[in-house]
């Protein structure tokens, strides 16, 4: 066992926060539903006992464990209570499982973003459950009269095998609460897990099958009113005027005004992005009255001036990709990020030099949820709830804004139809907030598909240019690349290649904007992916070798005599994941000697996955028949769940990747829902995915993103198999159909 101290100095990780929480507390279990029969309802405790802000007791043996992030269909609302239930070694058939409200004294980390979920809580929700593990058993010693050594657990129940005495947890929970939380615990050696590395069902699953309302949307109240927005119509551009008169005798409608979402000059945390600050609001009783009333709500706008952060005018994308392809070495905008050996004297001995250039659009989020929230915001204080991945930074930016002390806010967390960055902006619920303070009454603010699409916040639009240099015998000598965006760059310098190269130089640069951006899952790797793996894939084919051992070669450099002492990757972690695709697809077998095959691999959010993608062309349309997908994570925590992730990942790469674009005219998106923005369809999908995980006993890293980004590299190299076509710029379906 690990012995691990429940506090570090004068902070506490766990404590034991109250003796007894009286009456029933609901939660959602996947053995119940939320309508419990008669013999669930005798099943449940009468009493529960709170051992630490992770998990109560009941008197029966019943476990409510509270998951405390967001969950975003991650599955962490799962997999977390998985963790603790381990240490506190249950059955958990015997876990009800409820969503924590916000509560950062006891979470520390309540954040759904970076894949950070399980690997930044691992420890705690480890503690926690081997913490109440430990207080039961001192309990049980003392009321049995018997040494702590000889007392173990399984299951929930208590056992003393020398007296043949029993009882399970709830028998010994009232005692064990008053106790004091024990200095340090043990905890359970990896290989005596039972629990965690066993696929467990979602327990939202049924709830969801079945229609009950767990997404913010789903919010309904009595007294309950409905606001929409209406915003400018091209970024550049601000409110002018508003006559709230045209709208405000309208059948249903109670209120037409303007409001700021964030004071001018006021503190902002860094996710109080918005491209819009200034919006009219429509307030009234359903959401077909209120969407008729935007129609006709009389609004002007004018262009908005220069700021520190945003340049004024009007943009456009032939604007952009014209910059783009003018900025070349040797521009003053360029910073160099990282120089390893003398690339420039390596190029100019160069006996070949194979130069490519990759680009990827703007791309919206397209949340399958629309973004909504609702607010109830008195004199008392504030009631927020709804779908948003950074919750303490909305209670944050609700407290600085309407000037409500933070303890007077309560924020809870509904399930969330889709995010992957695209809520750790809370600027939506700032903005219910500051409606139902002005009107007085609780509301639910809903973004029609319309309002989300082009109201910010995108993925950035890249272009990455690489050069590598080869010597008569074919070797790689030198790598050059430049990553340039508006108005982000995809640029990881310390990422391989970096590293395996002697000589290896990392430039990067980025314009200015007034399009609002923001956090797209896995950021910049999503590109930074497709660009670095399709060059490889070039470079391989230059030298004459297999693109597999190309990388295996290099990744062997690192290891054995690395360039540079910055790398952020471990080759051998990077190297396995390559050689299990290579045997889980069979790469090298015969019989797949006829396949139009692609290989990627690449590290992002402390994970590891290398693709196969076995590709068939029907036409100009690509068909995706198989994808291989390895995967290095740590410990997998709930199997079914990670496969989950990578398989949605794999879908979304290969959607990212061959469709949809969003594009600007004087400032205005071309594309605002999805009959002029394209989405991968059923029928597009990969025919099958393999998943497989490198089994060890690492801590869990990411698994949420780390999937998306080196498929779409797979999937262009695949394609390149089939048509004997390169592709170098998103969507690829465009130049396929050039």
């Amino acid at each position: 066992m690990t012995l691990i101290k429940t506090k570090i100095g004068r902070r506490a990780f766990i404590k034991n926060v109250s003796l007894t929480s009286g009456g029933m507390i609901i939660g959602f279990s996947w053995l119940a539903s939320c309508t419990a029969t008669e013999k669930e309802v005798k099943a449940l405790p009468k009493e529960w006992f709170e051992f630490n802000g992770y998990l109560k007791i009941g008197d029966n043996g019943m476990v409510t464990i509270l998951s405390p992030n967001p969950e975003v269909g991650q599955n962490v609302k799962t997999s977390m209570p998985m963790i603790v239930a381990e240490e506190l070694d249950i059955d958990w058939n015997l876990v009800i499982v409820e969503q924590a409200p916000l509560n950062v004294s006891k979470y520390k980390w309540q954040i759904a973003g970076g894949s950070r979920s399980i690997n930044s809580s691992w420890d705690a929700l480890r503690m926690a459950g081997a913490t109440a593990r430990k207080m039961l058993i001192t309990a049980a010693a003392s009321t049995w009269n018997v040494p702590y050594e000889e007392i173990t657990t399984s299951m929930g129940e208590l056992i003393h095998k020398g007296s043949g005495t029993t009882a399970h947890y709830g028998e010994m929970a009232a005692v064990a609460a008053t106790l004091e939380v024990p200095e340090e615990v043990e905890l359970k050696d990896v290989k005596d897990f039972k629990i965690i590395r066993s696929s467990k069902k979602n327990v939202d699953s049924k709830d969801i099958v079945t229609g009950k309302a767990l997404f913010g949307l789903d919010t309904y109240k009595d007294d309950m009113l409905v606001a929409m927005m209406v915003h400018p119509p091209a970024f550049g551009k601000q409110l002018k005027s508003l006559n709230a008169d045209s709208v405000k005798n309208m059948p249903g409608i109670v209120d037409a005004f303007e409001i700021e979402t964030y004071k001018e000059g006021g503190e902002r945390n860094w996710s109080d992005v918005t491209a819009f600050n200034k919006i009219p609001i429509v307030v009234g009783h359903t959401t077909w009255e209120v969407m008729e009333a935007k129609k006709k709500l009389q609004v002007e706008w004018e262009l908005a001036p220069k700021t520190n952060a945003t340049p004024s005018g009007l943009e456009n994308t032939s604007e952009h990709k014209s910059i783009m392809a003018s900025v070349k070495s040797g521009d003053k905008r360029i910073q160099v990020v990282r120089k390893d050996g003398d690339p420039d004297k390596a190029f100019k001995e160069a006996v070949q030099i194979i130069e490519r250039t990759y680009t990827a659009p703007f791309r919206p989020h397209n949340t399958m949820e629309p973004m909504n929230y609702y607010a109830d915001v008195t004199d008392q204080g504030a009631y927020l709830y709804g779908p948003v991945q950074t919750p303490e930074n909305a209670e944050k930016s609700v407290s600085e804004r309407l000037n409500i002390p933070v303890d007077k806010i309560d924020v809870h967390l509904s399930r969330i139809g889709g995010g992957f960055g695209r809520r750790l902006y809370g600027n939506f619920a700032v903005e219910a907030a500051v409606i139902s303070h002005k009107i007085k009454k609780p509301i639910k603010l809903v973004y029609t598909r319309e309002d989300d699409m082009t109201f910010g916040t995108y993925r950035p639009s890249y272009t990455v240019t690489y050069r590598a240099a080869l010597d008569k015998d074919k070797n790689l000598t030198a790598v050059h690349v430049i990553g340039g965006g508006v108005p982000e760059r995809a640029l990881y310098a310390n990422r391989f290649p970096a590293g395996a190269v002697d000589n290896f130089l990392a430039e990067g640069w980025s314009l200015d904007s007034n399009i609002s951006i923001g956090a797209f899952r896995a950021p910049a790797s999503n590109f930074a992916a497709s660009a670095e793996q399709s060059f490889l894939d070039e470079v391989a084919e230059a030298a004459g070798k297999d693109p597999i051992d190309f990388r295996l070669d290099l990744l062997k450099r690192v290891q054995e005599n690395p360039v540079g002492d910055r790398n952020d990757y471990d080759p051998k972690r990077y190297a396995g994941v390559l050689e299990l695709v290579r045997k889980s697809s069979k790469w090298d077998a015969p019989e797949n000697a006829n396949k139009h095959r692609g290989v990627s691999v690449y590290f992002c959010h402390m994970s590891y996955v290398a693709n196969v993608v076995d590709v068939r062309m029907d036409g100009k349309t690509p068909i995706v028949d198989d994808v291989y997908c390895a995967v290095d994570c740590g410990i997998v925590v709930n199997p079914d769940a990670a496969s989950n992730l990578a398989e949605g990942g794999t879908v979304d790469g290969i959607g990212t990747a061959l469709y949809g674009e969003l594009t600007f005219v004087d400032g205005a998106p071309q594309q605002d829902n999805f009959d002029s923005f394209r989405m991968i369809r059923h029928n597009e999908a990969p025919k099958n995915i393999h998943v497989d995980f490198v089994q060890n006993d690492i801590k869990p890293t990411g698994m949420g993103e780390p999937a998306y980004p080196p498929v779409q590299a797979a999937l262009a190299n695949a394609i390149y198999s089939a048509s004997g076509k390169r592709l170098y710029h998103q969507p690829f379906i465009n130049e396929l159909n050039a």
